[in-house]
C-alpha cells in the first residue's frame, strides 16, 4: 500500500504549466492575471450523501471536480487552479487509479491545473477547492437579477434527479433514457462556455447554478435581488416520455445535480441568446420572468397562467 506522499505523487501530481509553483512545497505559488479578480469556490462530497458507495471512481473523479466548476460558470469565471483533500477509508491502487484519471480528465478539459491538496485516512470524502479569473468587475453575480428581466435555464434540468430515482429502485427508466438521466447524474458537463459567453457578451444580469433544485437555487437570486419571479411551467422543457408525469416536474423543478446554469437576462438579449444557444448546441429555455418582489417571492403559473402548487424548493443537507 502506497504511503501519502507516494500516492500524491503517483496519483495526483503532474505538470502545473498555470502555476509558478505545483504540488511539493507546502504551498502553491500562482500568478493571477493582472486586472483580474479571483473567484474561488470549494464543495464537499460525501459518500451515502452525495454519491453512492458503489459509484464507478473514474466518473466520481469527474464529478468531483465538475460540481465545483459549475460555480465557476455561474460567475462567468475562467477556471484556472484546484486543490483537492480528501479522507480515503484505504489507498486501494484500482480505485486510485480509476479516480485520479477522471480527475484528471476534467480538469484537461476544462484547462485546470491541479496545484495541491491533502490525503488522510477516513471516511470517503471529497474536497475540492478551484479558483479561476474574472476580469475586475464583470463577474456575474446573483444579486443582479432585474424586474422585467427573462428568466432562463440550460440543457435539461431534471434528468440528474431521475438517474437517482432509478438507482434507487424509484422509478423504470428506458434503457436509452436511463443512459442521459446516469449520465447526467454520474458526468455533469459544467458550463464553463455558457457562463464565460453570458459574461463577455454582456447577456445576463445574475445567474446560478443549479446543484440542489431550480427553484431552491432560483430563491437564492431572488433573495439576493430583492425580486421576485414567475416560473412558466409550460415553457420548461418538455418532460421525458414514459415518466409519471408529476415524477418528473417535481424532478425537473426541485431535483438537485444538474449543474445546468439559470439566470436572468434583459428582454432584448433573446434573439442574441438565440443564437448562443445555437453556437453552443446547448438548449436555452426561457421560462419565466422576474417581476416585483411579493409576499410569495415565487409562483408557479401554468399554461392558463393560473398558479400551481409548490410542493417542496429543493435539496437541503439540514431541512
Amino acid at each position: 500500500m502506497p504511503s501519502e506522499f507516494e500516492l500524491i505523487r503517483r496519483y495526483f501530481a503532474g505538470p502545473t504549466p498555470q502555476a509558478v509553483l505545483g504540488p511539493g512545497d507546502d504551498c502553491a505559488l500562482l500568478a493571477p492575471t493582472a486586472g483580474c479578480e479571483l473567484a474561488i469556490s470549494t464543495d464537499m462530497l460525501v459518500a451515502g450523501t452525495h454519491f453512492l458507495a458503489d459509484t464507478d471512481p473514474c466518473q466520481l473523479g469527474w464529478k468531483a471536480l465538475a460540481v465545483n466548476l459549475s460555480d465557476l460558470a455561474a460567475m462567468g469565471a475562467v477556471p484556472r487552479w484546484a486543490l483537492l483533500a480528501c479522507s480515503l477509508p484505504d489507498a486501494r491502487p484500482a480505485w486510485l487509479e480509476s479516480f485520479s484519471q477522471g480527475l484528471h480528465r476534467c480538469a484537461s478539459r476544462y484547462g485546470v491545473d491541479l496545484v495541491g491538496g491533502d490525503t488522510t485516512r477516513g471516511p470517503l470524502n471529497l474536497c475540492l477547492t478551484v479558483l479561476g479569473e474574472v476580469p475586475a468587475g464583470a463577474a456575474l453575480r446573483r444579486d443582479r437579477a432585474v424586474a422585467g428581466d427573462d428568466l432562463w435555464v440550460s440543457g435539461q434540468p431534471g434528468l440528474a434527479a431521475l438517474g437517482l430515482a432509478q438507482l434507487q429502485g424509484q422509478v423504470g427508466l428506458s434503457e436509452v433514457l436511463s443512459m442521459r438521466c446516469l449520465a447526467a447524474l454520474q458526468q455533469p458537463l459544467p458550463r464553463v462556455e455558457l457562463g464565460l459567453e453570458l459574461r463577455r457578451r454582456l447577456l445576463a444580469h445574475a445567474a446560478i447554478d443549479v446543484s440542489d433544485g431550480l427553484l431552491a437555487d432560483l430563491g437564492h437570486v431572488l433573495e439576493r435581488s430583492g425580486v421576485g419571479a414567475e416560473v412558466f411551467a409550460a415553457q420548461l422543457p418538455s418532460l421525458p416520455a414514459g415518466v409519471d408525469p408529476g415524477l418528473a416536474r417535481a424532478c425537473q423543478l426541485t431535483g438537485g445535480d444538474d449543474y445546468e446554469l439559470v439566470f436572468s437576462a434583459s428582454p432584448d438579449k433573446r434573439c442574441e441568446l438565440a443564437a448562443l444557444a445555437a453556437e453552443l448546441d446547448l438548449p436555452l429555455w426561457r421560462c419565466g420572468r422576474i417581476v416585483a418582489a411579493s409576499a410569495d417571492r415565487l409562483t408557479l403559473l401554468d399554461e392558463m397562467g393560473q398558479a400551481l402548487a409548490i410542493n417542496g424548493k429543493g435539496f437541503d443537507h439540514f431541512g
